[in-house]
């Protein structure tokens, strides 16, 4: 192998990671500016059954594709790290085909229980808004299957603009389709279905453009970077083997968190009605809570996911070649990039919870989902801290691990959501929330602080951003207060928070909390790639 080698993994991992990043704060801002006009036009009953429909695509996609496209890349990585390309399109034609039967079943199982679902989930009005989205599961595991694969290559945009696709045609043919059936004269479930119509219309283009770029590209992607060939066949049974082997526990450890998110679908509307609330009534106050609170709490992490995607197959491909101290500075700087996004996000989204759910949403809404924001704020570090913690297990052979932790936290949140809602109403699901995360993430810390040790999770790494985060947050409070009366609420937010952006960068910088070679690794740019930057075990 050439001696550059590490260098070019590194780059090709930052850009990988930079290229995930990007696309997936344009696929959030889609969302919001989706859900922005769905709020004003159809309220929160008509969200609330577009958010029963999705918690159901989300458990039924997770179920069909999370493990698959995780294994599928880690195998194709570990196969051209020896040179393998026959055995790496082997691996991609196989697990295609697992792709589609899964995919295949799972949303003929949505499309034809739509009723039966609905009625499970105590919002009946739904089922046309479940039927219109049950394609997209079989779309999206096609996608899933060519992802999977370029990921595996190193090659993360091909995965980047159809994630963008996606989002637009759920944005153009959500928003257009609603706004079509309320001109018509439809009713708010029909109106719900017409925007839940935009997430199959999204997915179909994205398959399409997935599969467009595979057949066009052939194999220049398994073929890049490689010096030699070490042809040989992988045989079907073993290949199989290890695919469900690394497939199986991801899965369920993802259809677990869906699952949890499952669970406010159905308690909360179940507690609400049992408490004597009407079904219109019940939808709206879970329309408003999974529709405003909850898009604000899954926002950071979104700086998260591109890290973990990359870091699979990377951190898999370095314990291959036997390189451990590669592999745990690799885990330390993404632990590190997590604690500095997450723990300002979160502080910030707590003190500013109104004012951006203002910003963005009614009035009215906005006043009712800003305290359950201030109390999902701090899951919203934990889930960043998840996200790596999860990668990292996967890709050192643990993915058991986070299936058990997961299962562990699955059943708190049940638990103690059922008894919080009973005692503090609608309150108890973000509280749940904390309970079931933290339970997750502390104990994937410690199964990785076993696998990896002590040299790869410190706890400076988390008290330096914290204390920077605390003066941010300190800031944002203090400008928008001062602001708020001669500015008006929506501009004192937008200074508090471009001021909050300011204080924390300069103090991290100044004290040395982040380097400015990991920002420059994380850009893509830059001869020294801090994600794999030397530093004493």
């Amino acid at each position: 192998m050439r001696q550059d080698a590490p260098d070019v993994k590194k780059r090709s991992m930052a850009s990988g990671v930079a290229v995930l990043t990007v696309s997936n704060l344009l696929v959030k801002a889609a969302g919001l500016l989706y859900k922005i006009p769905m709020n004003r036009a159809v309220g929160d009953a008509g969200m609330g059954y577009c958010g029963a429909a999705a918690s159901l695509f989300a458990l039924f996609y997770m179920i069909a594709t999370a493990g698959l496209p995780v294994a599928l890349s880690v195998m194709i990585a570990e196969a051209r790290g020896v040179g393998n390309v026959r055995g790496a399109k082997q691996i991609e034609r196989r697990a295609a085909l697992l792709f589609l039967l899964f995919g295949g079943v799972f949303s003929a199982l949505m499309f034809f229980g739509a009723g039966p679902l609905a009625a499970f989930l105590r919002s009946e009005n739904a089922e046309a808004a479940i039927r219109v989205t049950a394609p997209a599961v079989l779309f999206v595991s096609v996608s899933s299957a060519v992802r999977g694969a370029f990921q595996g290559c190193g090659n993360m945009t091909p995965t980047a603009v159809s994630q963008l696709l996606e989002a637009a045609g759920k944005l153009f043919f959500g928003v257009g389709g609603a706004l079509w059936a309320i001109r018509i004269g439809c009713s708010t479930p029909e109106v719900a279905a017409a925007a839940a119509a935009g997430v199959t219309v999204g997915s179909l283009f994205g398959m399409l453009y997935l599969l467009a770029v595979r057949l066009i590209r052939g194999d220049r992607d398994l073929l890049r970077g490689d010096l030699y060939l070490r042809n040989a066949d992988i045989p079907l049974r073993a290949s199989m083997r290890r695919l469900v082997s690394i497939a199986f526990p991801v899965t369920l450890s993802a259809a677990v968190m869906s699952l949890s998110s499952m669970i406010d679908t159905v308690s909360i509307q179940r507690m609400l009605r049992a408490s004597g609330t009407g079904a219109e009534e019940a939808a709206a106050l879970f329309g408003n809570y999974t529709s405003l609170a909850v898009p604000m709490f899954n926002l950071p992490p979104v700086f998260l996911y591109p890290v973990a995607a990359a870091l699979t197959p990377s951190l898999a491909a370095d314990l291959a070649e036997g390189n451990r101290n590669r592999a745990r500075r690799r885990i330390r700087q993404s632990l590190r990039y997590a604690a500095a996004v997450g723990i300002p996000a979160a502080i910030g989204l707590a003190v500013l919870a109104e004012p951006i759910l203002s910003l963005l949403y009614r009035t009215d809404s906005a006043h009712m989902a800003a305290p359950l924001l201030v109390l999902l704020a701090p899951s919203s570090f934990l889930l960043c801290v998840l996200a790596v913690t999860n990668a990292c297990l996967h890709a050192t052979g643990d993915q058991r691990k986070p299936v058990f932790s997961m299962a562990v936290g699955a059943c708190v949140k049940a638990v103690s959501e059922v008894f919080l809602l009973g005692h503090i109403g609608i309150r108890g699901a973000p509280l749940s929330t904390f309970l079931c995360y933290l339970t997750v993430t502390a104990m994937n810390l410690a199964f990785l602080l076993r696998r990896a040790g002590c040299g790869a999770i410190r706890v400076r790494d988390f008290v330096h951003p914290l204390g920077c985060a605390v003066l941010c947050g300190c800031t944002a409070g203090a400008v928008y207060r001062m602001a708020e009366g001669p500015a008006g609420s929506h501009a004192s937010c937008v200074l508090a928070i471009g001021c909050a952006v300011l204080v924390y960068a300069a103090s991290m910088l100044l004290s040395g909390g982040i380097r400015r070679e990991e920002i420059a690794s994380l850009a893509g740019r830059g001869k020294t790639q801090g994600l794999t930057r030397k530093e004493p075990i």
